[in-house]
């Protein structure tokens, strides 16, 4: 499997994390690798302009969409997660997101932020990304999120959490494309078990997951 290079901070991390699960992963700028890999990992840290334009530069909406059409599993994390809704707005300025889930990244309503330590999240029914998972805690920082919405595609599974008083999207299973909004590479044992979650949803997962 690979994680997009883009050069987003927290790339190495998420690598180590997924070696760690039992994935055998490479940390890759290149198309065609991308494509091919059984999983593709799109992390992501800081402002979701300068997110966004990384993945331009390296040809990620192409690479996500591509993937997602062909339904081959893509897993966002943070602004990772947060790139795949259709547009974040920071300080009054309105970027493009890629349009693949609907909903805008906007600033929460809540005190204090960033939004940052550990934190408990309100599972979907059926969820396979969390199964296993319980009430642990994962950890999170962010000051901006998509809040709650009614209009989701068909099948989507949507968690939620809740800080200061607002309560915002925490991860989404739609198909062949997941992600969270909280750092699974940083969450121990929790976290660990959701990569090991999401390896074993690929099709291939058997050539993909080392035991």
């Amino acid at each position: 499997m690979a994680v997009l290079d883009y050069g987003s901070g927290n790339l190495h991390s998420a690598t180590r994390a997924l070696a760690a699960a039992g994935a055998n992963v490479v940390l890759t700028a290149d198309v065609a690798a991308c494509l091919a890999a059984d999983g593709l990992v799109v992390p992501g840290v800081g402002a979701f302009a300068t997110c966004m334009a990384g993945l331009v530069a390296a040809g990620g909406p192409e690479i996500i969409a591509e993937r997602v059409r062909a339904g081959r599993p893509v897993l966002g994390i943070c602004v990772g997660h947060q790139v795949l809704f259709q547009a974040g707005v920071e300080h009054g300025v309105q970027t493009a997101g890629l349009g693949l889930l609907p909903g805008v990244v906007e600033s929460l309503d809540a005190v204090p932020l960033p939004h940052m330590g550990w934190n408990t999240v309100a599972v979907a029914p059926a969820s396979r990304l969390f199964e296993g998972v319980g009430d642990e805690r994962f950890y999170f920082v962010h000051s901006y999120g998509v809040h709650p919405r009614s209009d989701w595609p068909q099948g989507a599974l949507v968690s939620h959490a809740e800080h200061g008083g607002d309560t915002f999207v925490a991860a989404v299973e739609h198909g062949s494309l997941w992600s969270t909004q909280f750092h699974p590479e940083k969450s121990g044992t929790a976290g660990a078990r959701l990569l090991r979650n999401w390896l074993a949803s690929f099709p291939s997962s058997r050539s993909t997951v080392t035991r």
